[in-house]
């Protein structure tokens, strides 16, 4: 594999990228620091998505080159990448295509490299047809490897699974996931997403220890995503008030966004006899996080209104007795494993969170129970060995998922497979095709 990386490029195409403005989930996240990653490796790597329409159309950043399309359309709609979706999505099918290969294909070729082009969720499977065509129609179609990847079950149903598996190697990126695109009678390669390696920087223990004085004599229980019945929020905060009624001395902070479903699942608490307070001022700092603690001491449920910083999130992490990422349903799982990688507590589901093991790493949450979640939280604030394993553990498993392992171990190791079912020509390691 190794002698033949040198002779790889990757394009990676998606609706999501790198521009707040793009980013609406985990998507935009991924798909950049996967192509942080990829050409960290040495490989060309380029991303196409529907960035920002105020920014530059071409930039280079970290190593990739990114190009933002449809800005012609995307300033008629400003409030972010989804707004407009329909029409985004049919006007980029007409065009992109043919841009790829003649823009992008067809000079990786004539480098000698092997073109890869991994387009991203539902919205790209049908580019994805219409380049694979284009690269018959040039009878290049056995010269570049194209990707289809589900990240979530989104649009399945209107999907041309015969045609898509046909024009692309399709992979998605767990478990669950592969068995969920299995039920649409395809056989998917499981890729695992992953986490950037400074992710696993020790957490400033004094910070740590600021936060946890603020809380104090409780501790924290942490919730962030979205407000979305999935998630189990409420059941979430239903384990919070047997907690509180078995006086274990804990709290939680959560911050959600601004999805009408907040409204039920705050009123869920206090029916539940729990003190809701939100917080509304700015948070940039840890001293910020710690003021709101040690200014709401009999709050139960407080809740962060403003923009919380990333940089914010592992000294939370690591600082909470649990982050409770105990989803429903989760494709793959990041706030389990930035949780572990910041030595923390995660709380998590059991769909797509392979990398958890319960009372080993994590805490696994099989039914949606608000008593089997208490239950598991009760046993981590009653015997603090057994949360300090967890968080031992935690770190061991979530450095085996920083994303230049699981590129050099998942994905490039995978991709002969992956050009061997489309029929397409491998690189020859000596340097002739």
């Amino acid at each position: 594999m190794d002698s033949t990386r040198s002779r790889l490029a990757f394009a990676l195409i998606a609706m999501e990228g790198p521009d707040q403005y793009s980013q609406a989930g985990g998507l935009g996240v991924r798909v950049y620091q996967l192509s942080r990653a990829l050409a960290a490796s040495g490989a060309p790597t380029r991303v196409y998505f529907v960035g920002d329409p105020q920014l530059p159309a071409e930039e280079v950043r970290e190593g990739v080159e990114l190009r933002r399309l449809g800005q012609e359309i995307s300033r008629q709609f400003p409030g972010g990448v989804y707004q407009g979706e329909r029409l985004k999505v049919s006007y980029l099918a007409a065009r992109l295509p043919a841009q790829l290969v003649s823009q992008w294909v067809e000079p990786q070729i004539q480098a000698g490299r092997l073109p890869v082009l991994l387009f991203e969720e539902w919205q790209t499977a049908a580019w994805a047809q219409s380049t694979f065509d284009l690269l018959c129609e040039r009878e290049i179609g056995d010269r570049c490897l194209v990707l289809w990847n589900a990240n979530n079950q989104f649009g399945f149903e209107g999907m041309d699974w015969v045609g898509l598996e046909q024009a692309a190697g399709i992979t998605t990126i767990s478990r669950h996931m592969r068995l969920l695109v299995g039920g649409f009678g395809v056989d998917p390669i499981v890729i695992p997403n992953g986490i950037p390696e400074e992710y696993l920087t020790p957490v400033d223990p004094a910070a740590v220890m600021a936060l946890q004085a603020a809380a104090h004599p409780r501790q924290v229980l942490l919730k962030v995503g979205r407000f979305h019945r999935d998630k189990r929020w409420i059941q979430a905060v239903r384990a919070l008030a047997e907690l509180r009624r078995a006086q274990v001395p804990v709290r939680m902070l959560v911050r959600g966004g601004n999805e009408r479903y907040r409204q039920d699942v705050l009123a869920a608490a206090r029916d539940d006899g729990l003190r809701v307070a939100s917080w509304d001022e700015q948070v940039s700092q840890v001293a910020d996080l710690a003021r709101a603690l040690a200014s709401t001491p009999d709050v139960d449920l407080l809740d962060l209104t403003q923009f919380l910083p990333e940089e914010l999130l592992p000294v939370l992490y690591a600082s909470s007795l649990a982050v409770l990422a105990n989803s429903g349903f989760e494709p793959f799982g990041l706030v389990g494993l930035e949780t572990m990688a910041a030595g923390g507590v995660a709380v998590v589901g059991a769909t797509g969170e392979d990398y958890a093991r319960h009372l080993h790493n994590s805490l696994v949450i099989e039914t949606d129970s608000p008593q089997e979640l208490a239950q598991a939280i009760w046993r981590v604030a009653a015997q603090p060995e057994v949360g300090e394993e967890i968080r031992r553990s935690a770190r061991e498993m979530a450095a085996t998922y920083s994303w230049p392992l699981v590129v050099g171990g998942d994905l490039l190791p995978r991709l002969p497979l992956l050009a061997e079912r489309q029929q397409v020509i491998w690189p020859d390691p000596g340097g002739r095709d």
